[in-house]
């Protein structure tokens, strides 16, 4: 603005200077151009009194002088001339201002140079005899003036401008100070021009507005980064270029990377030609889905379009963890096939003993062989139904009641009841411990250390032990059986799950002994330790 200031001024100083000079130069010009004139005309009447009286004597009397005097004869023939010989001018009679002496008794006229740069003014009187006396005189004109003060003209003008350039700056330094000293935070406090209120109103209702607007974008922007940065799901926002605009601390695990990826494109971050093509799709068709598997979990990416006015800007990733849904729908797969597997070889077992015994193909003597292989696979397929019922009842999550209960009478009792089993297999029950009295659930409890019990004496050694132990809170049973690998230990606990199938096949198990060992424990809110090694046993610890 300053420069503008300075070089406008120096434009208008130029622009008046140089036209001042001009008028001032037309002025004095014409002036003195009209001086001369009356004098030229006053020296013509002298001129003319003289040679009226003296003749040709008067003229060749005169001295130098500025002036040019020629006496044309009444033919138009020259008489004399000051500067030059009559003998050689030619016939005056036809010039302009002698002819209108010849008339008028007075002429005058003007002529130019060739080169424009000199002027000669012409008077003539027609005296007495008829003969006419003319005078003139060469004057510069005024471009000829103009050149030869062009010199002080360029060095008045350069000064001026040189004066108009201080003056200004200063001038416009001063008109600008004000402007840059405002305060557009407050402006309505600034002492400025009066002229500039209007502006600083305005800038003021702006200024109000426009902090409104940020104080509700920096809310709903609190509120989005407080609803993403809770969220379980990843979210990640991407631009029309896939480049990341935001990723909440969800996505930021998924992805490996954290929230400084902002602005970069979504490739650095994730490589997956799966997920690329996602991306593609959602931008080409408005929505896509995928399933990718990330550090042993499962994800379900849902990819969205985002358009304003019809055009795309961007899309969004929504990743969910399925891995709880994708575990439960395989175990309810595996479920049904494992129930149709376990419910149909007891069943058939059952239907071809009794079709045997139909048909008459059983010898007396073997008859009781055959009704008690019915009555063992009944009893198995009774077990079996009554472990599913009690798992479908601990899935729904009933109200059980509450009782006082000592722990260790319920080891004492789950350890009597298996006596005869564990003997039949050479393996020896011990309780030891402490009396823990605690208020749970009868029920829940029984079963939990009767599984656990049973499963150490089915899966035991020939001469093998279980130990029971009870210490306040905690039960465990420990067992010098098999043991379970590393790799099978984390799907004991599941439904029909078994580690050796044949040698569970034999144990005469249903399978479903340590879901519900989990499912109850669940119930009551504790915890399942487990710690095992092949062909060393297992020890298994309840934290309730």
């Amino acid at each position: 603005m300053t420069k503008k200031i300075v070089q406008y001024i120096m434009l208008v100083a130029g622009v008046v200077l140089s036209a001042s000079l001009f008028v001032i130069m037309g002025c004095l010009y014409d002036y003195f151009g009209s001086i001369e004139q009356t004098q030229l005309e006053n020296q013509l009447g002298l001129a003319a009194r003289g040679v009226e009286e003296s003749g040709m004597e008067y003229l060749q009397g005169l001295d130098g002088t500025k002036y040019r005097l020629t006496w044309v004869g009444p033919d138009g023939a020259v008489l004399y001339d000051t500067q030059a010989d009559p003998g050689e001018m030619e016939n005056h009679g036809n010039r302009e201002e002698i002819k209108q002496a010849f008339i008028n008794a007075e002429g005058k006229s003007s002529r130019y140079s060739a080169t424009l740069l000199e002027k000669t003014l012409y008077y003539a009187q027609r005296l007495s005899d008829g003969s006419v006396l003319r005078i003139s005189v060469s004057r510069a004109t005024a471009w000829m003036l103009a050149l030869g003060m062009l010199q002080p003209i360029l060095i008045i003008l350069l000064a001026a401008l040189a004066l108009s350039g201080v003056l200004a700056g200063r001038m416009s330094r001063r008109i600008v100070e004000p402007l840059n000293r405002l305060n557009l935070d407050m402006p309505l406090e600034n002492e400025t021009y009066e002229e500039l209120a209007p502006l600083l109103s305005r800038i003021d209702r702006q200024r109000k507005q426009i902090n409104a607007q940020l104080r509700e974008l920096q809310r709903k922007n609190d509120e989005f980064s407080q609803v993403t940065q809770n969220m379980t799901e990843g979210l990640v926002l991407l631009s029309e270029k896939n480049t990341v605009l935001s990723i909440n601390p969800a996505a930021a695990k998924l992805f490996h990377t954290n929230r400084d990826i902002k602005g970069k494109d979504f490739l650095t971050i994730e490589r997956s030609r799966e997920i690329s093509r996602a991306i593609q799709t959602a931008f080409a068709d408005g929505h896509s889905e995928i399933c990718v598997e990330r550090d042993g979990r499962e994800y379900q990416l849902d990819i969205s379009r985002i358009e304003s006015k019809g055009v795309a800007i961007g899309a969004v990733l929504l990743a969910f963890d399925i891995t709880e849904q994708a575990f439960s729908e395989r175990n309810r797969r595996e479920f049904t096939a494992n129930v149709s597997h376990e419910l149909k070889t007891p069943l058939q077992s059952i239907m071809g003993s009794a079709e045997l015994i139909e048909n008459g193909m059983v010898k007396q003597e073997d008859l009781p062989r055959f009704v008690n292989h019915i009555r063992i696979e009944a009893e198995r397929l009774v077990a079996l139904i009554n472990d599913i019922i009690r798992l479908s009842q601990l899935d729904e999550g009933g109200e059980l009641p509450y009782e006082d209960i000592d722990l260790m009478e319920i080891a004492k009792e789950a350890a009597a009841t298996l006596q005869e089993a564990a003997a039949a297999k050479n393996v020896t029950i011990t309780v030891t411990g402490e009396a823990s009295p605690i208020h749970s659930i009868r029920g829940l409890l029984t079963e939990i250390v009767y599984n656990l019990c049973d499963n150490a004496v089915k899966y035991n050694v020939d001469g093998g032990s279980v130990k029971i132990t009870v210490s306040g809170r905690t039960i465990a049973v420990q067992d010098t059986g098999i043991g379970i690998p590393a790799e099978h230990q984390n799907r004991v606990f599941e439904r029909f799950y078994r580690v050796d199938k044949s040698h569970s096949k034999a144990s005469g198990g249903t399978g479903l002994g340590l879901s519900i060992v989990k499912h109850a424990v669940g119930y009551l809110g504790g915890r399942i330790e487990l710690e095992s090694e092949p062909g060393k046993g297992t020890v298994i610890k309840i934290i309730l």
